[in-house]
């Protein structure tokens, strides 16, 4: 195990302690009465305006709440907000706040008290994210969606404090999704105290409203937890949440040590098996081998994430090989000769275990309740279909179609089952790998013809998905990779955005799906899924599609 500061540990388990006593008698710490998770990923902030990838996203959801969060089907229902109403026209969310939700106790409030929330710190709070002071890369979810003023900006009405306990929002037009964007915590609201005092180093000072408090973090390192003795949630039996008294974040960034380190015992889960332990612990159909069966729980969801292949449609930026690439790829039958060529369900047995469902539909992923296999038909292994196509196209033995492939060092082996299966069927591809950065720097700017990708939810709804093919969406200030363009298209998008009948909008996602996989701007590889390694004596802890970590409920014994 990586070194934690030994410091850090030790001054925070003396503050457990200390908590412990100040509530009264209390047995001694136990590791029981810690839940301990690893986070590979780095860790940039602890302030929601940056919750934008999982290692933020899973250490602020501990210590804040939004209006609203996600039920267990994945589905809006009441936080701090105890009801809420939208308006017939679905303009207008009025919220009604919870009169007992208090801000964590912090020395940025008189006598070190928190206080409790109102209104006007929901609407400080998404005002800040939409301010360009903040830089938070969160405040899409407003712009474009709420009341706006003639210079195209979010009107100064666009989140009203009616008074303490009620909150409206008003929307320009109905976006049926918006609800459930307020689960993200990029919506989270903060005390405008603790902004002001700490600034930019808000991100290393939170102050929230959640199950957990703030208590160190040593950067690399370690990050405690507390829990929160004055949690505004109670379970069904009346006793206050949360049930640990804290949590401990370890930086171990090397997988094999990190499972190593669960195998002892050090660790409480894990999420995602990589390359290096999977075959250790699967075997090629995704169960669990014979020597790790008991030892710990496996569990797999579907998750909310399509990995894929994007194809260029948009030659602007395209220069030398990618340019080649691009024209090659501007002709529909080359793009579904590259989907037939791919024989999904091999590539997900030899290389991932079988974590994930072969992407045979739709760009839609199989966790959204919208998903249908029958409904939205894809791609399956053709190899035949592909060599018919590609004759059509015009290539062949005298003119051999050569490409030019854009990925990550860590898709590199993927990328190579790839290029066998497109050489069997005619199709030389060459790979080049790029770092992180610079493989999406390469994407977002129009200047990858041919690339490796993946699209993680951001919320439950197949419209997030969509927006990816919807024309005025054209990265990089959009998540139009591919700069795909098709006017039916848009004007599906532009009705299912208004529909507020569910299997109304349901149908006219799958008809625009349907265009997706017609024109085929990208290679659904595959639909991912959440695979946690868990400890036996951990209770309360089940994935979702989101993958969210929630803790308030979870139990040692």
């Amino acid at each position: 195990m990586l070194p934690i500061s030994r410091l850090v540990y030790c001054s925070a388990f003396l503050s457990l302690a200390l908590l412990a006593g100040c509530q009264g008698p209390a047995p001694a710490t136990e590791a029981r009465r810690v839940f301990r998770y690893n986070q590979p990923e780095s860790l940039s902030s602890l302030d929601p305006a940056f919750a934008r990838n999982q290692a933020n996203i899973w250490a602020t959801t501990q210590l804040y709440n939004g209006l609203v969060e996600l039920d267990d089907s994945l589905k809006p229902g009441p936080s701090v907000a105890r009801r809420y109403e939208i308006s017939a026209d679905g303009r207008r969310y009025t919220f009604t706040l919870r009169p007992d939700v208090r801000f964590h106790d912090s020395d940025v409030f008189p006598g070190g008290k928190g206080r409790r929330v109102t209104a006007q710190d929901f609407v400080y709070s998404f005002k800040r994210l939409l301010d360009g002071a903040t830089a938070s890369p969160g405040g899409w979810i407003f712009r474009g969606k709420v009341l706006e003023n003639a210079q195209g900006e979010p009107a100064d009405t666009a989140f009203v404090a009616v008074n303490d306990s009620t909150l409206r929002i008003h929307l320009k037009e109905p976006f049926i999704p918006f609800l459930g964007m307020l689960t993200m915590p990029y919506a989270y609201v903060v005390p405008r105290e603790a902004v002001q005092r700490y600034g930019k180093d808000f991100r290393e000072h939170p102050v929230g409203t959640g199950p957990f408090l703030f208590k160190e973090w040593d950067e690399g390192n370690a990050i405690i937890y507390h829990r929160n003795p004055n949690y505004w949630k109670r379970d069904a039996k009346g006793q206050r949440l949360p049930y640990v008294d804290a949590v401990q974040i370890s930086f171990i960034q090397d997988r094999k040590t990190e499972f190593l380190t669960f195998q002892q015992g050090k660790l409480d889960f894990i999420s995602g098996i990589r390359s290096g332990s999977r075959d250790l612990i699967l075997y090629p159909d995704g169960s669990v081998r014979e020597d790790f069966k008991g030892k710990f729980r496996l569990q797999k969801v579907p998750y909310l994430n399509t990995e894929y292949i994007g194809m260029q449609q948009d030659p602007t930026n395209l220069r030398g090989d990618n340019a080649e690439t691009g024209r090659a790829l501007r002709d529909k039958r080359v793009r579904q000769a590259l989907n037939y060529a791919l024989n999904k369900p091999e590539f997900l047995a030899y290389f991932i275990n079988n974590i994930g469902l072969p992407g045979n539909s739709g760009f839609v992923p199989a966790s959204l309740p919208s998903f249908s296999a029958k409904l939205v038909p894809g791609y399956t292994y053709q190899p035949d279909k592909a060599r018919q196509l590609l004759r059509e196209a015009g290539y062949g033995p005298n003119k051999p179609l050569r490409l030019r492939l854009s990925t990550v060092a860590e898709s590199k082996e993927y990328c190579e089952y790839y290029q066998k299966k497109w050489a069997e069927v005619g199709v030389q591809v060459e790979i080049d790998v790029n770092q992180g950065a610079a493989h999406g720097e390469l994407i977002d700017n129009g200047r990858a013809a041919f690339f490796t990708r993946s699209w993680l939810g951001d919320y439950p709804d197949a419209e997030n998905y969509l927006a990816l093919f919807y024309s005025p969406n054209f990265a990089p200030a959009g998540p139009n990779k591919t700069h795909f363009k098709n006017g039916a298209y848009d004007r599906l998008y532009e009705k299912a955005r208004l529909e507020q009948n569910l299997e109304k909008r349901y149908d006219l996602y799958r008809q625009m799906d349907r265009i997706v996989v017609e024109e085929c701007p990208v290679i659904a590889v595959y639909y991912d899924e959440v695979v946690r390694l868990t400890q036996n004596n951990v209770q309360g802890l089940t994935p979702n599609p989101m993958n969210q970590l929630v803790l308030e409920r979870v139990r040692k014994d």
